[in-house]
């Protein structure tokens, strides 16, 4: 048996020993428990409008089943706690020729699989407040935002801390060994994203270590520092500064994020020198909120981030992430609640994003190759519409319905014409 199996075991047998031992621990572990089954049917269809794909069209449809259950503490000093996450994935429709959308698995033979499923058990250990888990994770943080835009989320194998015992700050600590993809049931190794073709994801890393801290010293402002590595590839950093303030008869609000990256160790993928600064301003007048704002890649090589993941840019759409390296982006946004004209749950989103400058040296499309033959750089753009609604009363509530469209149009990789619809209900028990 293995450290990390070991820690576990006695995590999970201590907790549940407890709560056999103490009858109220028993009450509190389970009276406070909840749980969540969501019902996800996804439909997913990208047509590559340009360029040179190797398919012409990524189509499918399928039906996800997310149950996920949270116990409560055991009382005392130190509370023990067990969660528990299912997911059941079913293909309802794909062929050979229209696999890969990311919602399913696909076999060796490039055809998408009928099912898949995975489990994760995470142990949790509360003391003052500070809560550690060791086993699944999602986390959400600037240097590691795990993804939930298909069927069914990713998640990590590893242990977490976050601690708020301290006036005003958030402390967070974690590493992770092995990943769960969205649309796969098997555990992974780690990996970098390919960023068209600028990094091999054919190697693979022990480790992810991850740390930060979040400052409120205001109600509305929010300073962050966080640092990361991934084990003989590459460090990262980030700062991050979130502000908001009453204007008018609205509030303005302002964020900027700035990453930086730089190869370490072994240097597994080679040199990595990357420097973002991401911004977004903006203004909220009742249901209206207006946004946009400005985006920088610098240094020799590509945004570099942790495989799957997501970038944690102001410029990602549904096709591009506007991070190839040197690209600048300029970005726009406009999002709508209906709530206001006494509509609520319905919300509309329209974002339009242009990047250019782009050095395609290490873009490893044929779009890109001529671009270099002719010495050009690149340029591309996207627009994407979001339209959403939420069930809020009656037999059918926490129903919800979503459409998101995009066009995406790009010199040096495949433009794309692309549909979403998402239905989803939620049980609660």
């Amino acid at each position: 048996m293995t450290t990390s199996t070991s820690w576990w075991a006695c995590a999970v047998g201590a907790g549940l020993g407890f709560t056999l031992l103490a009858p109220q621990a028993s009450a509190d572990f389970l009276a406070d428990s909840k749980g969540k089954l969501e019902l996800r049917n996804f439909y997913f269809s990208r047509d590559f409008r340009d360029g040179f794909p190797s398919q012409s069209k990524r189509e499918e449809w399928a039906q996800g089943f997310i149950l996920n259950w949270q116990s409560g503490f055991t009382p005392g000093p130190v509370g023990f706690g067990v969660d528990a996450i299912g997911m059941l994935g079913l293909k309802l429709d794909s062929s050979r020729d229209r696999s890969g959308t990311g919602l399913l698995p696909r076999n060796a033979e490039g055809r998408a699989e009928d099912d898949y499923s995975k489990m994760l058990v995470t142990a949790k250990l509360r003391f003052a407040k500070s809560e550690l888990r060791y086993g699944g994770l999602n986390p959400l943080l600037p240097l590691i935002a795990s993804n939930n835009s298909r069927l069914l989320p990713q998640y990590f194998n590893g242990g977490q801390l976050i601690s708020r015992d301290f006036d005003d700050l958030t402390l967070h600590l974690g590493r992770v060994d092995k990943v769960k993809q969205r649309d796969s049931a098997d555990s992974e190794e780690l990996t970098t994203m390919a960023q068209v073709g600028a990094w091999s994801t054919a190697i693979h890393s022990d480790s992810y270590t991850y740390g930060g801290v979040d400052y409120q010293p205001l109600a509305d402002l929010t300073l962050s520092a966080h640092a990361s590595e991934l084990e003989g590839f590459y460090r990262r950093t980030y700062l991050g500064l979130k502000y908001s303030l009453p204007l008018g008869p609205g509030k303005a609000f302002t964020e900027i994020r700035h990453f930086t990256a730089r190869e370490t160790g072994a240097a597994r993928i080679g040199e990595v020198d990357n420097r973002v600064i991401s911004s977004n301003f903006g203004y909220q007048l009742g249901g209206h909120r207006f946004s946009g704002g400005y985006q920088k890649v610098a240094g020799d090589t590509a945004y570099v981030y942790l495989g799957g993941t997501d970038t944690y840019l102001f410029s990602e759409q549904q096709a591009y992430t506007f991070s190839l390296q040197d690209e600048r982006a300029w970005h726009a946004r406009y999002d709508f609640d209906f709530a206001t004209l006494g509509v609520p749950g319905l919300t509309f989103t329209l974002r339009y994003v242009k990047g250019d400058d782009v050095d395609v040296s290490h873009v490893s499309t044929r779009k890109a190759a001529l671009l270099r033959a002719a010495g050009e750089d690149g340029h591309e753009w996207e627009r994407t519409t979001d339209l959403a609604y939420v069930i809020q009363s009656g037999p059918l509530k926490n129903l919800g319905l979503r459409w998101r469209n995009a066009t995406a149009r790009s010199n040096l990789q495949d433009g794309v014409d692309e549909n979403r619809v998402i239905v989803s209900y939620e049980i609660g028990f």
